[in-house]
């Protein structure tokens, strides 16, 4: 595609439709979180090795697909795990320290090796991979049947959390198929800019809405967690030559001045769940096996993000409704672990630009 039809095809936009209450949450994400926000916190995960390295077991079996399906031969969904000297102790050492979850919380992330992953040497991308199946499992068994579930239901924001990340994952795909066929790469040369972003955003119901909502679940999330983070910057949890910027960032007025309107996602959630009769024990449930379904993702660079991200809703669901939906517990806080912060504030920084 000639780069003059490439520009002229992003020239659409359409305008998504939010529920009335998302509205000043969006209106102050454009005008005063992300010029804030996107720019230094996307240097932060670009420098910081407390938010670039993760240990992943890139060879845990898939238990819910047959394995003979979409499986990526492309090079470029290949990663490869850093030298173990270049993996700072302080890292290695706190994530071997803490390495036990509650078997009914909100996660189970994988446990520590020797094998480090650098984010930013196999950066979310287009690979030609084509996850359909896996996506498809999410949406029928990881998602809450929308037939099923009452008007205002919790379990319904559940899925819209889940769409968010959906719609993030595929706008990030969107963007570097964009720059390959800007660059005339040949894995990008069969396809359509118009059909891709058809049918990777606009054809699905709510996916911009969807994105805003996950995002504001997120920051709400990073603004309760501020005073630990604030704190592992100072006690060296997080590594010195970043924790100055991080602590600049967790400081800026917005977080403060603006709690109210970054709330509204999660106090709509918080007030479907304590209106009905049971409690938010299936979402951890599912939020569970949606981190465990990534095992079934035959591209490592997806599975790599995909995990990541998975963990970083699930921290931000365990910060924002606790065990029981009772809202922020300064306590539970406390007890995250260092890979449970450094995926929320990368997945934060994912969906940020995501929403730009």
């Amino acid at each position: 595609m000639a780069i003059s039809q490439l520009n002229s095809a992003t020239t659409r936009r359409v305008t998504p439709s939010f529920d009335d209450y998302m509205q000043p949450g969006v209106e102050v994400i454009h005008d005063v979180i992300n010029p804030g926000l996107l720019v230094p916190l996307s240097n932060l995960m670009q420098d910081s090795p407390s938010f670039r390295l993760y240990s992943i077991d890139m060879l845990a079996s898939c238990e819910y697909l047959p394995q003979e399906l979409g499986e990526c031969v492309s090079e470029s969904c290949e990663v490869y795990p850093i030298d173990e000297e270049e993996v700072p102790e302080n890292i290695m050492g706190v994530d071997q320290s803490e390495w036990r979850f509650d078997l009914d919380g909100w996660a189970r992330w994988d446990m520590p090796s020797e094998d480090y992953y650098d984010t930013q040497d196999f950066p979310e991308s287009y690979t030609s991979y084509d996850g359909k199946e896996v996506w498809e499992f999410i949406h029928e068994f990881i998602e809450f049947p929308s037939n099923t579930a009452v008007p205002n239901s919790w379990r319904l924001d559940y899925n819209k959390a889940v769409r968010g990340l959906h719609s993030s994952i595929s706008a990030h795909i969107l963007r570097s198929m964009k720059d390959k066929m800007e660059n005339g790469e040949n894995d990008v040369s069969s396809l359509r800019w118009d059909d891709e972003v058809e049918r990777r955003i606009y054809s699905q119901p709510g996916a911009i809405e969807n994105l805003y909502f996950l995002y504001m679940l997120l920051l709400s999330a990073v603004r309760e967690a501020r005073v630990r983070l604030i704190e592992d910057c100072e006690n060296g949890s997080i590594d010195k030559e970043t924790s100055q910027g991080l602590k600049d960032l967790l400081e800026e007025q917005f977080w403060r001045g603006h709690c109210d309107t970054i709330d509204l996602a999660a106090n709509q959630m918080r007030s479907h769940g304590t209106g009905e009769d049971d409690t938010f024990w299936k979402a951890r449930n599912r939020t569970r096996d949606f981190m465990r379904i990534m095992n079934c993702v035959q591209c490592n660079v997806c599975k790599l993000h995909g995990k990541i991200a998975v963990l970083g809703m699930s921290t931000a669901l365990q910060i924002l409704l606790g065990k029981e939906g009772d809202g922020v517990n300064q306590e539970r806080i406390e007890k995250l672990k260092r890979v449970e912060l450094a995926a929320l504030l990368t997945t934060t920084g994912k969906v940020a630009r995501a929403v730009e």
